[in-house]
């Protein structure tokens, strides 16, 4: 099996893993993941996770034309723009997961969207941006992306969902699981005074993991 058959069924498989386990529903979500030669895999247009066809992924080559598969889903300037501020981008991953949307809609733009509850939120995404509503589809999207200037890896979209970029499709998969699931512990603990970590915690995580940090 090639190296891309094999990123294909990859795809494929984490995409329906995420589907079954409720983190996205019906034809919603985007997935996509860079090919040896420089090109992209991306999911097409209204596909279910839980039912995508590795033959049928749109494949784009590395100048960017749409060269084989079906039509890429609506949302590809998100895409687009990750991989083109972010160097170590190798795959993004964009859910309708149901907690972090009802965190979107519990917090403005501008305040932090994820708060530190646990070091695994810090490890594997970063700071998370929240970005005001757009229509599904604006290329406004990635222009907010852009602006950032690869300083983020991950961005929740307000009443819409989070965008995650990883060094591989695995990594960005394992990243945006690890934000459903702070937001989730967000929500369960909203208004109960939870210990999160210090500040001094938070240090020592930066510290320790070498992490980029720009909050």
């Amino acid at each position: 099996m090639s190296a891309e058959a094999r990123l294909r069924e990859t795809l494929c498989l984490l995409a329906r893993s995420l589907f079954e386990r409720g983190l996205t529903h019906g034809s919603t979500g985007n997935i996509s993941a860079r090919t040896e030669d420089g090109g992209l895999l991306v999911s097409p247009t209204g596909t279910s996770f839980g039912r995508l066809d590795p033959g049928r992924l749109a494949r784009f080559d590395a100048d960017g034309n749409h060269v084989d598969g079906d039509r890429p889903t609506k949302e590809m300037p998100l895409h687009s723009a990750f991989y083109d501020t972010r160097g170590t981008a190798g795959a993004v991953v964009h859910l309708h997961s149901c907690h972090s949307v009802a965190l979107s809609l519990l917090t403005e733009p501008g305040e932090e969207f994820l708060p530190p509850l646990t070091p695994y939120g810090m490890m594997q995404l970063g700071p998370v941006e929240l970005l005001p509503f757009f229509l599904p589809g604006d290329p406004a999207m990635g222009q907010a992306v852009r602006g950032l200037a690869g300083k983020r890896s991950a961005v929740m979209l307000a009443n819409h969902g989070p965008v995650v970029a990883g060094r591989d499709v695995e990594a960005a998969c394992n990243a945006i699981e690890e934000l459903e699931a702070t937001a989730q512990l967000a929500l369960l603990t909203r208004g109960l005074n939870p210990r999160a970590l210090t500040g001094a915690q938070q240090r020592a995580v930066i510290a320790r993991f070498d992490l980029e940090w720009d909050a």
